[in-house]
């Protein structure tokens, strides 16, 4: 088959079109030649503990964590609560206390209103009598403590180290009356009246 003869632009463009480089043609064919790099390896991911978790609330719902437990603590409300009900529980004289000026556990029947790990002791007071204030047990510091009036008359004295009164509250058979802490001091209750008061205690 006879060759095509070039035309005259095209053949002159064929001889000035410059050659590439011995280097460039190498790197070309080493580019061809070489491999594709390999993917990099994934970061490690940190090891998942239950360490510094904490306390976790699910809405009243069980943790799923075994080292996590649910503490329900008392409250305020919870114990003022079951004083009403104990007092409730205390309105027939015949379930009073026969042995006066002392704290004592309730009846069984003022006893049942309270849910829990609440303590409820009762005590009657003759007139012009007073009675101080249970000591605290040994393994806890002071909680949570209310007192509700039953029958009579009593207040609530609060005094310090020196004997010296702080303050007096007046026990109503209406409100429940939160003991607050004194620190040093000390609290006493009193029967200011004329027949025989009678006084509930609920301690957490």
């Amino acid at each position: 088959m006879p060759q095509q003869a070039l035309s005259a632009p095209t053949a002159l463009a064929t001889r000035l079109r410059p050659s590439p480089p011995d280097s460039a043609r190498r790197e070309g064919a080493s580019t061809l030649d070489r491999e594709p790099p390999a993917p990099l390896a994934p970061a490690p991911r940190p090891a998942v503990t239950l360490d510094g978790i904490g306390d976790v609330v699910d809405a009243g719902r069980r943790s799923g964590y075994a080292h996590l437990r649910e503490l329900r603590l008392p409250t305020i409300g919870g114990l003022a609560a079951a004083a009403r009900g104990a007092a409730e529980a205390l309105a027939r004289p015949t379930l009073w206390p026969t042995r006066r000026g002392r704290w004592q556990p309730a009846p069984r029947a003022a006893r049942r209103r309270a849910t829990g790990r609440l303590r409820v002791t009762v005590v009657a007071l003759e007139p012009n009598s007073f009675v101080p204030e249970p000591s605290p047990r040994p393994d806890r510091s002071r909680g949570l403590e209310v007192l509700h009036l039953v029958g009579g008359r009593a207040h609530l004295i609060s005094s310090g180290t020196d004997g010296r009164m702080r303050s007096a509250a007046e026990l109503t058979p209406d409100r429940t009356r939160v003991v607050g802490g004194t620190g040093s001091g000390h609290h006493y209750l009193v029967n200011t009246g004329d027949e025989v008061a009678v006084v509930v205690r609920v301690s957490a």
